[in-house]
């Protein structure tokens, strides 16, 4: 399984289309462990350009703050499961919650 994290200034973005990078974590979906990562440039950010980007890089789920319905429809539809409301923390403390149950999503923290 692959995970991306919108991130920018080492955590967390906040606003999935305003990151600097998403870092890739490959987790072994049977042991719940991260086996490695690779932080990756974004291409500019234009509606439905990013879902389509991660597919590309593999990703099977996108941890994020805040992202737009229109954006969270195309990963959908492109086989990605989102999850909003995510802290802003450094990505490899995201990750780790998620896999260990303990993820604390609040609401989305993006309002369009």
């Amino acid at each position: 399984m692959k995970i991306a994290i919108p991130v920018a200034q080492g955590a967390l973005c906040l606003h999935f289309g305003h990151c600097e990078q998403f870092v890739i974590f490959d987790v072994d979906a049977d042991t719940r462990k991260v086996n490695g990562h690779q932080a990756h440039t974004p291409p500019a950010h234009e509606p439905g350009v990013l879902p389509r980007w991660l597919k590309e890089l593999g990703a099977d789920l996108v941890i994020a703050g805040g992202m737009g319905g229109r954006a969270i429809s195309i990963f959908s539809a492109n086989g990605i499961r989102v999850i909003t409301g995510a802290p802003s923390e450094e990505p490899e403390r995201v990750v780790q919650a998620y896999l260990d149950g303990a993820l604390d999503a609040g609401p989305n923290a993006c309002d369009h």
